[in-house]
């Protein structure tokens, strides 16, 4: 009976000995996030070449490139200096609709109805969000977005497809100052 307890002991503080980290199987090395990077640059650069070819294709419009990464044209322009832009949490008031480049319509204005939008605090894809922005009460304007500043890699689950740059049609309605601006 010493001999076992003697040997229980023995086992016991072999086996209360502190844990070791374990060593990793494999090491990463990256590789994915920098196929993931040019895998992306180079579907921004087709797009690109996308767009350009169709802006010169329609040269009786005059676009401007936005700071954001997308162009539009003014289909209405306002001319009065004190009408403002929306600013976060002002309420807009607009209608829109969405084509693909080669004009074919994803969704009609009338599909997607009149819509109110409280600025920076509602879900809204990037693109129109920040177009938007450069928007005036009454103005009409047609914005060419790349995928990443539209629906991106996902498209809408629906009608849009993944990686697809679209051109909007947005009419700003109105715009409605909230207490806080």
């Amino acid at each position: 009976m010493n001999k076992f307890l003697t040997l229980a002991i023995i086992a016991l503080a072999l086996a209360c000995k502190s844990p070791e980290a374990r060593r990793p199987v494999s090491v990463k090395s990256g590789s994915f996030i920098d196929e993931s990077v040019e895998r992306n640059k180079k579907l921004n650069a087709e797009e690109q070449a996308l767009i350009e070819k169709f802006m010169t294709q329609k040269q009786e419009n005059e676009y401007i490139a936005s700071e954001s990464g997308f162009w539009y044209f003014y289909n209405t322009k306002t001319e009065i200096d004190s009408l403002q832009t929306p600013v976060f949490g002002d309420v807009v008031n607009y209608d829109f609709d969405v084509k693909t480049l080669n004009g074919q319509t994803i969704y009609s204005f009338d599909d997607l109805k009149t819509r109110n939008y409280t600025m920076d605090k509602e879900e809204l894809f990037t693109g129109l969000r920040e177009g938007l922005k450069l928007m005036k009460t009454g103005e009409t304007v047609t914005f060419l977005f790349p995928s990443q500043k539209a629906y991106g890699y996902y498209g809408d689950e629906n009608k849009i497809g993944s990686n697809t740059p679209l051109m909007c049609k947005v009419t700003l309605n109105s715009i409605t100052k909230t207490e806080d601006n």
